[in-house]
């Protein structure tokens, strides 16, 4: 098992990962998307972790880091799109994919991490539970658009 950032030239196999997430397929390659990848990978706050097993990417998570005036001046940690494959879950890969971001958002001084979840089984709430987050310190709204 390897865990790292991934590569800028790994784009269409995120893509295939993410449909194991929510996404009902791969998005156009058009030059929107093309514009967005060139964003995320450009911008050094803006994290995409990836466990790689034989070549190949089964997990992954994003982590930004976000500047802060409050708390000392410290940024916190935002995690989002947690996704394992579906033939490889259960086998620690997310887990190492957070403890990962956990990493960058400790050398960056964070002062805490966050992440959201529309999951509403217990088995995937008991992983983040597991993983060290909880859901009674803060309450998440959110406003679609």
């Amino acid at each position: 098992m390897t865990v790292r950032e991934i590569k800028e030239n790994e784009l269409n196999e995120l893509l295939e990962l993410y449909t194991h997430l929510h996404e009902p397929g791969m998005p156009e390659n058009c030059e929107r998307l093309q514009n967005a990848w060139a964003a995320i990978c450009s911008d050094t706050n803006h994290h995409i972790i990836v466990c790689e097993i034989d070549g190949i990417i089964v997990s992954s998570c994003v982590c930004v880091i976000v500047p802060n005036l409050t708390r000392n001046i410290r940024p916190y940690a935002f995690i989002e799109n947690v996704v394992t494959h579906a033939g490889h879950r259960g086998k620690g890969y997310a887990t190492a994919c957070l403890n990962y971001a956990k990493e960058i958002a400790v050398s960056a001084n964070c002062y805490k991490m966050m992440l959201m979840t529309s999951a509403k089984t217990e088995s995937t709430l008991n992983f983040y539970r597991q993983a060290g987050y909880n859901c009674t310190d803060k309450t998440a709204f959110i406003q679609w658009l």
